[in-house]
This record gives structure tokens, C-alpha cells and sequence, in this order.
């Protein structure tokens, strides 16, 4: 499966979400780091409902990523290897929907801690700490994608900028904006 060069950039940036240690490479870990970092931002306790949903649906993201790349559900996997995981599983593939979307709707979940189905910029700048996104991306980040200008972004509204992010070849994508400038 071949990928665009937008995708490909936008799936480093996932990458790099994970690659924390920067050593090029990342494995089950990296992604339970991910969700460790989103509960202690938010102070949500991993045993919550909103924990658990978030950490079981990021190994199953994990597992789905793996189960393309025929290696064992433990390996490290490098940038090309991640790259045809995630197209394979997400892109491609029919995971997004029973994988990666509810893993989108989790995180949204968490960000939208009072369920009113808006979130605010202290909690967008929390998930996107949480996902090692630069400062100087965050607020240009959050700008892109309120797109009625309200200062609030829907929970729908983040959950389709995901889609696009990590599935989508339209260079003029609000979803591209996820994490900044790609």
C-alpha cells in the first residue's frame, strides 16, 4: 500500500507522538505511554470508566497496527514499519471504525471531562501536551480546527479533525491541523 506524501508526514507526526526517548523506535509501551500521560493530565484515574476505555482502546489500536505487520503483538517497530501499519489498518483497511474511531471518541471523552459535548482550550492544550505537540503548534492547532470561530471545539468537531488526520489525503483538510502545521 503506498501512501501520499501528506499521509506519510502526518503518520511521522503520530510516530513521533510515541517515540518519546526519540530512539526510532516504538513498541506497546510507547502507546500505554500516551494514555498514561492523557490520565495524569486530566487527573483521571486509569481504574474510571474514561481510564479504562482509553487504555484498552489504544492496545487494541496497538494490536490492529501489529496484527498488519506479522510480528509479535510485543515488537518494537520502526518509523516504515508504523507507517504500513497504520495504512494498512486505518487507511486502507477496515479498522478505523471498529478501532481507531472508538479510540478517537475516547480521548474526546476525556478532554470533554463534563460532557456537554465542547472543548475548551485548557483541555486541548492538555491533550495535546499529552501528545508532545510543540507549543508553538497548539494554539495555531486549536484555531484550525474551531471552525465557527466560538473558541470551543465540538467533540465532533475533534473527532472528525482525527479522521482526517489519520486517514485522510485532502491536502485542504481541516484535520491536517490536528497537531499543527504539517
Amino acid at each position: 500500500m503506498s501512501t501520499s506524501e501528506l499521509q506519510d508526514r502526518k503518520l511521522d507526526r503520530a510516530f513521533d507522538h510515541l517515540d518519546v526517548n526519540r530512539d526510532g523506535m516504538v513498541d506497546r509501551e510507547d502507546l500505554a505511554g500516551l494514555g498514561a500521560r492523557f490520565l495524569i493530565g486530566f487527573g483521571e484515574p486509569p481504574t474510571s470508566s474514561p481510564g479504562r476505555t482509553l487504555l484498552e482502546s489504544f492496545d487494541l489500536v496497538w494490536a490492529a497496527v501489529m496484527s498488519r505487520l506479522d510480528l509479535d503483538a510485543d515488537s518494537r517497530i520502526g518509523r516504515d514499519q508504523f507507517r504500513r501499519g497504520m495504512a494498512e489498518a486505518f487507511i486502507v483497511g477496515p479498522d478505523y471504525e471498529p478501532v481507531l474511531r472508538p479510540a478517537n471518541q475516547a480521548v474526546a471523552r476525556i478532554c470533554d471531562a463534563d460532557a456537554d459535548g465542547l472543548i475548551d482550550p485548557v483541555a486541548f492544550r492538555t491533550m495535546q501536551t499529552a501528545y508532545g505537540t510543540a507549543e508553538a503548534d497548539i494554539a495555531s492547532a486549536f484555531g484550525a480546527l474551531d471552525a465557527d470561530g466560538d473558541g470551543m471545539l465540538t467533540v465532533s468537531e475533534l473527532e472528525r479533525a482525527a479522521r482526517e488526520f489519520y486517514t485522510g489525503d485532502d491536502p485542504r483538510a481541516g484535520g491536517n491541523w490536528l497537531f499543527g502545521r504539517i
